[in-house]
């Protein structure tokens, strides 16, 4: 009977990894060990989105063995040197053989100087297209490329999406939200002096918050220069609830909501 009378603020928060790369070759050697860690804490999906065409199959790989990570496809702004256009044909191959939760990683990155913008910006708009045309949201790489990915999503109307890794202006911010976007928080928030982030975890509409890891890059403060994984997911939340001054299961129940109705989960 207590079990019946159980509230949902006195369970065990469970939360979803929106951005995890479980099947980068950095997890060979204890993938289904940090795969369990990651379950026993609580995460309940994991979202792992491809970033060429030669990872499709590892990524698929990885959510075959793992039934709650779900994929994305995409092709990733970093890698135009191995990028063609005739991918993008296997991008909607891929999807047709095994719809996403979502098109990514995708966007724009102008914090590495010699990543070609003109092709960079050719695959983004092409992705959004495809996007578009299988009403799917977008996960979003965007390294001080806010304003430049929000002109092409104020054209190209996409089913909202993620802004990965946001770490923007408040008004930035505000137009992404109004093009139906949430925005992902990961490590990088969890360093003392990561002073914008800190604000806009703060500060930014709880109903507009998912969390990520990133894993294995974008490692929180206890982590250091190591490698990042999923496990470290609720402690990245239990961070978050002590920035907004609230506890964890709101952090928890609300982040999964936020996910749950962006990706059309049940």
């Amino acid at each position: 009977m207590a079990a019946a009378n159980e509230t949902a603020s006195s369970r065990a928060p469970f939360f979803i990894d929106t951005h995890c790369h479980l099947d980068a070759a950095e997890f060979d050697a204890d993938r289904d060990a940090e795969f369990a860690r990651a379950v026993t804490g609580g995460v309940t999906t994991l979202v792992i989105p491809a970033v060429s065409r030669d990872n499709f199959a590892a990524v698929a790989a990885t959510c075959e063995r793992y039934p709650v990570c779900l994929p994305a496809w995409g092709l990733h702004p970093m890698l135009i040197d191995v990028h063609r256009p005739a991918h993008l044909a296997d991008l909607r191959a891929q999807i047709e053989t095994q719809r996403p939760l979502a098109i990514g990683e995708i966007g724009l990155d102008l914090f590495v100087r010699d990543l070609d913008y003109a092709t960079q910006e050719f695959f983004y708009v092409e992705q959004l297209k495809i996007a578009q045309e299988y009403d799917l949201p977008v996960l979003l790489h965007g390294r001080k490329a806010n304003d430049q990915l929000l002109k092409h999503l104020r054209r190209i109307r996409v089913r909202g999406g993620i802004a990965h890794a946001f770490n923007g202006s408040p008004q930035q911010a505000d137009e992404f939200i109004k093009l139906g976007f949430k925005f992902g928080f990961g490590g990088a928030f969890t360093w003392p002096r990561a002073n914008n982030l800190r604000r806009l975890a703060v500060d930014l509409p709880l109903e507009a918050i998912v969390l990520e890891t990133d894993s294995p890059d974008m490692p929180p403060v206890w982590v250091g220069r190591g490698r990042n994984a999923p496990g470290e997911l609720p402690r990245i939340a239990q961070t978050l609830a002590e920035l907004r001054g609230i506890d964890l299961a709101t952090v928890a129940q609300a982040t999964t909501r936020n996910a749950h109705e962006l990706f059309g989960l049940a």
